[in-house]
């Protein structure tokens, strides 16, 4: 059974950075691409970014392309989103998702994900 379980969420102002975590339990890593998603009060789920099994290709949504980077280490099991520039826009629950699929096929099926973590709360203050 795959568990995926974030952390690092926090309170930060408006232009600053905070990196957040997911370590996934339970099976080998290498073999998962992993998504960052968040949802806003009131919206509906987002799309931020997904990162193949090997760390070599990464696809971002618009919202936070070349703002926010996700990297990952396999042998610790564990993916990371560091964000840059926030904007009180970027406030929401950052959720961790990973699937088997290569990021090809995700792309296809719109990020259709397997796996999903209980989310971290990020804060931006204006």
């Amino acid at each position: 059974q795959v568990q995926l379980v974030e952390s690092g969420g926090g309170l930060v102002q408006t232009g600053g950075s905070l990196k957040i975590s997911c370590a996934l339990y339970g099976r080998n890593f290498d073999f998962y691409s992993m998504a960052w998603f968040r949802q806003a009060p009131g919206k509906e789920r987002e799309f931020v970014g997904v990162i193949s099994g090997s760390g070599g290709s990464q696809y971002y949504g618009d919202s936070v392309r070349g703002r926010f980077a996700i990297s990952r280490d396999n042998a610790k099991n564990m993916v990371y989103l560091q964000m840059n520039s926030l904007k009180p826009e970027d406030t929401a629950v950052y959720y961790c998702a990973g699937s088997q699929a290569n990021v090809g096929h995700l792309i296809a099926i719109n990020y259709r994900m397997e796996y999903w973590g209980k989310g971290t709360l990020v804060t931006v203050s204006s």
